[in-house]
């Protein structure tokens, strides 16, 4: 990871929000949620919230590394979902970075529609070794295997 460069990005990205990220529509498709999707908002779902949020961070850490021997990775996000966003709505997220590690980086990122800020959040991703987390993936894919009858 460049850590020069990288404590100088600064993003404002535009999104549209998609009638397919929902609450509704998320939930309905867990097995735990399906009961009472159909009770939620037609608004995008927090969860899709926070993967359009890390996405756009994860993005520009990783123009900065060499993908062929790091790999970003989430390490935390807080995330305050201030307000709701029906499908439809233009979103505009705006981020930079707030603090840099060894191997981290974590930012600070707002989004906001037409009417309002929508969503205040800080996300911390890790540079790591693709080498070392994909051996940690494959030795757990192997042990679920010898697991399974």
């Amino acid at each position: 990871m460049n850590h020069q460069a990288v404590s100088g990005i600064f993003f404002e990205e535009s999104y549209i929000v998609p009638a397919d990220q929902t609450a509704r529509s998320l939930f309905s498709r867990l097995p735990h949620g399906r009961d009472y999707a159909e009770q939620l908002i037609e608004c995008l779902a927090t969860g899709y919230l926070v993967a359009v949020i890390e996405s756009v961070c994860i993005r520009e850490v990783q123009r900065l590394t060499d993908v062929d021997l790091e790999v970003v990775v989430g390490r935390s996000i807080r995330i305050d979902h201030l307000g709701p966003i029906p499908p439809g709505s233009p979103l505009r997220l705006r981020g930079w970075v707030e603090r840099l590690g060894d191997r981290s980086v974590t930012f600070r990122v707002h989004a906001q529609d037409a009417h309002e800020v929508v969503c205040e959040a800080v996300v911390t991703l890790v540079a790591t070794s693709r080498q070392n987390i994909e051996s940690r993936i494959t030795a757990k894919v192997t042990a679920m295997r010898e697991l399974s009858p």
